[in-house]
């Protein structure tokens, strides 16, 4: 992963550990009803990719572990990973996109309702993204994947010549001139792997999203809705399709892209016919970014305005994410698919210990408290998910004064301690395992192993009935705690 020049190191703190009265005066701990969103107070573990599904994305005894553990800690919501959509294989992610699926999506909800006495609302996190492949070997891309076009022989003077020895003279050439020969979307399928972009609109099926994503994405609601599921989180963040939508980098030309109005029409379109499809009672929210981190990104200005659209279409909750975009990946090996969290905006999404000026605790807080503001001044109060770096009662209760958020998400502390709420919330705050913010899940996520934590995942490994990682050196739920 990218890291900042400055390479200043942060020390995460316990913080204060509040006492009884402490607890129940805070706004942390505090009920949270609003509209259709009715939390027992104000903590919430975000979507995390623990790699546990099957590989044509059922729910296994793993993924039920994983979310029975964090439902344990009971967190006032818990939302499920980033599952697809489509009916198309994706790998160990989880999947909604036929009805085959909710059997085992039901036994989710089911197991966090049990583990969690009823305490945690639980959600799932709607995703669609485009293609993308490997990078591939120099010799393949030529040989098999570069298609030759008149350009390509002009360049080379070989007009008359065999598309073979056309392939051969291109391949030998070196890698300054290659770039002045190829196309920009040529040399980054070569040098990076080919990605779809939405603005590819001379591809059928991208050319059609407008059409078909609505549907898509009010048909999986639906499905959650049968699973058991409280709502649904529209993935509106980070690489994906429906973010890529909202990007200032949206140059479709069809109504879907240019302008700002442009830009956010599908994310809405998206939004009503879900909203339309599932009954008044569910929740549907979304999670998109406060900052895309991005050289041409949207701006600050942008995203008040799509929060503020979003709230004026009746979204029960706004979650607010950072970075993490493909713009400005860094190069994967050949055989490796570009990971969209490992350039500049990538460590925006996730920053490490090893950090600038900034730090990487509350980071995103101030991009996050002009948009609550700016929708508040439209005349909206739907909650405000704050997330970034939280990790102790101090930055989470501040957070909530400030104005910052009426919720707060912790990712990677509830990863390291799934009980960390709780044990703030029943005075055993001294107890709380603290994340390093080393980011050693991270770089399990990027290499598609089951995400762990190493504070944790070596611990009681001799422990009768402890389900290890694929390799038998992990642990994949953390140890147990209760109040004594």
């Amino acid at each position: 992963m990218w890291k900042p020049a400055e390479k200043i190191r942060w020390q995460p703190s316990p913080g204060r550990v509040p006492d009884a009265a402490e607890v129940s005066s805070s706004i942390l701990f505090s009920p949270l009803d609003a509209g259709r969103l009715h939390l027992r107070n104000r903590t919430w573990v975000p979507a995390m990719v623990p790699w546990r599904a099957t590989e044509d994305g059922h729910v296994t005894p793993e993924v039920l572990d994983w979310y029975g553990r964090f439902a344990r800690g009971k967190p006032a919501a818990l939302v499920v990973e980033a599952t697809g959509i489509r009916d198309v294989p994706s790998g160990p992610l989880l999947r909604i996109g036929h009805d085959r699926f909710l059997e085992g999506l039901g036994e989710l909800t089911g197991r966090v309702r049990d583990e969690s006495g009823g305490d945690t609302r639980l959600f799932i996190q709607l995703i669609d993204f485009l293609a993308i492949k490997r990078r591939p070997a120099p010799e393949k891309f030529f040989d098999r994947y570069l298609d030759i076009t008149a350009d390509h022989r002009r360049a080379l003077s070989m007009a008359d010549d065999s598309e073979a020895d056309v392939r051969a003279a291109l391949a030998a050439m070196p890698r300054d001139d290659l770039k002045q020969v190829l196309t920009p979307r040529e040399w980054e399928a070569l040098t990076m792997g080919h990605r779809e972009r939405v603005t590819d609109t001379h591809l059928p099926h991208v050319a059609e999203l407008p059409e078909v994503l609505p549907g898509l994405f009010s048909d999986a609601a639906l499905r959650a809705q049968k699973a058991g599921f409280d709502g649904v989180e529209l993935h509106y963040a980070h690489a994906y399709t429906m973010a890529s939508f909202l990007s200032a980098t949206n140059t479709r030309t069809d109504g879907y892209g240019n302008s700002r109005e442009g830009r956010i029409r599908l994310p809405l379109e998206v939004f009503r016919q879900v909203r339309g499809t599932v009954s008044d009672g569910f929740v549907v929210g979304a999670r998109f970014l406060a900052h895309e981190a991005i050289d041409g990104g949207s701006t600050l200005e942008d995203v008040c305005y799509f929060a503020a659209e979003f709230a004026r279409a009746g979204m029960d909750f706004l979650s607010l994410s950072r970075g993490g975009k493909f713009d400005d990946a860094k190069q994967p090996k050949v055989g490796a698919t570009a990971y969209p969290y490992t350039g500049p905006s990538g460590y925006e999404c996730m920053p490490q210990f090893i950090s600038d000026d900034l730090g990487p605790f509350g980071r995103n807080f101030a991009a996050t408290k002009a948009i609550r503001q700016a929708v508040r001044d439209a005349g909206f109060e739907p909650p405000v998910v704050g997330a970034g770096g939280i990790h102790n009662f101090d930055i989470a209760e501040a957070a909530l004064q400030d104005g910052v958020a009426d919720v707060i998400a912790a990712a990677r502390q509830s990863l390291a301690d799934p009980d960390w709420f709780r044990k703030l919330e029943t005075g055993h705050g001294r107890d709380i395992r603290l994340c390093e913010y080393t980011n050693y899940c991270e770089g399990l996520d990027q290499n598609h192993k089951q995400v762990t934590c190493k504070l944790w995942d070596r611990v009681g490994l001799d422990e009768p009935g402890i389900l290890k990682s694929s390799d038998g050196k992990r642990r994949l739920t953390p140890p147990d705690w209760s109040p004594e």
